[in-house]
């Protein structure tokens, strides 16, 4: 009953038309209005913003805000990989036989999330982690590794949320939501990077060039707060096993290392 009438009210908000709405709004000058409350309210820390909370123009711009130069920093290992966001680490795990993985108690098909299946066979078996961003995060994604850019497309429409009731009672959002992957062959083999889209906005912008990402590396942003899914390669990696779940992260921060190097 509870998971019937959440979708519900998920379905009946997140149409095109109410998005739409919101996506205008928080691009209007009438949302400054609303970016000290919202600051305030999700305690934004302004000392590493690149500019003051005031000077933020609309909803928008505070949402995709940049830090100061310095305010993270990427680990310097060769052989390191890195967080890509500031998120929460919701879970990790390793990618079953029957190509699932389970968040939060739900069961998710990598072959729905990826929808490729050349890209599927080469992460079946291999590690996953799932990075949440909340509203008060900073939602620039940088790259966790340095490598080739292989693939990239773009999947789904419609966004349910990604946060914990959103993973509990949403229709899959993890491999249903608006997604892009973004397939990266580094030095110890493949990793797909799965940016989600968030409820209403649905807004994931590609801000890098080229075929080549370096580690650290500014790749996109969100417009609102969502998730990154990062799939390794059988075998390629090796994650922390410090790192026990769920755990607040900063972009830059080491989570792993390339199990050629060990």
């Amino acid at each position: 009953m509870i998971q019937n009438m959440y979708r519900i009210l998920i379905d009946l908000t997140n149409g095109r038309v109410t998005s739409g709405i919101l996506k205008r709004f928080a691009r209007s000058k009438a949302s400054r209005l609303l970016v000290p409350s919202f600051a305030r309210v999700y305690r934004l820390n302004e000392h590493e913003m690149d500019k003051p909370v005031k000077e933020y123009p609309t909803l928008h711009e505070l949402f995709i805000r940049k830090l100061k130069e310095g305010s993270r920093v990427t680990d310097p290992g060769a052989a390191s990989i890195t967080s890509p966001v500031d998120a929460v680490i919701e879970e990790i795990g390793v990618i079953s036989p029957e190509n699932e993985i389970e968040v939060k108690g739900k069961v998710y098909s990598t072959r729905e999330m990826l929808g490729n299946d050349q890209a599927l066979l080469k992460y079946n078996g291999g590690p996953y982690a799932i990075f949440y961003l909340s509203p008060s995060h900073y939602h620039r994604i940088h790259s966790p590794v340095s490598g080739k850019i292989t693939g990239q497309w773009t999947l789904g429409k419609k966004s349910y949320p990604v946060n914990r009731l959103g993973l509990k009672y949403g229709k899959n959002p993890l491999s249903k939501n608006y997604r892009t992957i973004t397939e990266v062959q580094h030095g110890g083999g493949h990793l797909a990077i799965i940016k989600v889209g968030a409820m209403f906005v649905n807004s994931i912008e590609p801000v890098h060039k080229g075929d080549f990402l370096t580690k650290g590396q500014e790749m996109a942003y969100f417009t609102f707060g969502s998730t990154v899914v990062l799939l390794f390669e059988k075998g390629s990696v090796k994650l922390d096993p410090s790192l026990k779940t769920p755990v607040e992260i900063k972009v830059g921060e080491k989570i792993g290392i390339v199990a050629d190097s060990l």
